[in-house]
């Protein structure tokens, strides 16, 4: 077991589960539209976006390597871009790799640009949108590796499971194809 993460063992509300019920990978369901602001963030940063082959392997291995990578990327990008989440007057959102003030779009496109940087497959880096408790949109990266799929996010330092984290899901990038989403099924339905 990699330090720091463990098995998913509690559902909703932190009711106990059983280890074999334990949700460790996102379920894609209906095919849906990206964000206008990924779709912009695309002609932007073409490389970012582009269709790469799959990636041979299928889910990455979590080494102790690849979850001190993980970590660090994460901790480096929570802190160096400064937190900013005015709103553009214009309505229109623009995400950026490495700005020096960003939201949680500019937050995840970084880590997940990163990541890419260092060879992890794209199909294992994906984009998602979730509401917080709060109901604000936000944006994520979610890490898919063998062990489950992870969350990267700039409001807290640690890596989460995906079934861990206190959001509703809206929808997610498809790993097969950096420019196309889904919706992602309930995790406890």
């Amino acid at each position: 077991m990699i330090a720091g993460f463990e098995p998913v063992n509690a559902g909703p509300l932190n009711k106990p589960m059983e280890p074999q019920s334990a949700i460790r990978h996102v379920r894609f369901e209906t095919p849906t539209l990206p964000p206008m602001a990924h779709t912009t963030f695309c002609l932007r940063y073409e490389n970012e976006c582009r269709i790469k082959p799959q990636f041979r392997g299928g889910l990455v291995r979590l080494t102790e390597e690849r979850w001190a990578v993980l970590k660090q990327i994460n901790q480096i990008v929570n802190r160096s871009i400064i937190p900013d989440s005015a709103e553009s007057g214009s309505g229109v959102e623009s995400w950026l790799i490495n700005p020096e003030r960003g939201d949680c779009n500019d937050y995840a496109v970084t880590k997940r640009h990163e990541l890419l940087a260092r060879g992890w497959p794209s199909g294992a880096l994906l984009l998602s949108e979730v509401v917080t408790y709060g109901g604000k949109h936000h944006l994520i990266l979610v890490v898919r590796t063998r062990s489950g799929d992870l969350v990267l996010d700039n409001l807290t330092p640690a890596i989460k499971s995906w079934a861990r984290v206190p959001y509703r899901w809206i929808r997610i990038q498809m790993p097969n194809h950096a420019r196309l989403w889904t919706t992602i099924a309930d995790p406890w339905g």
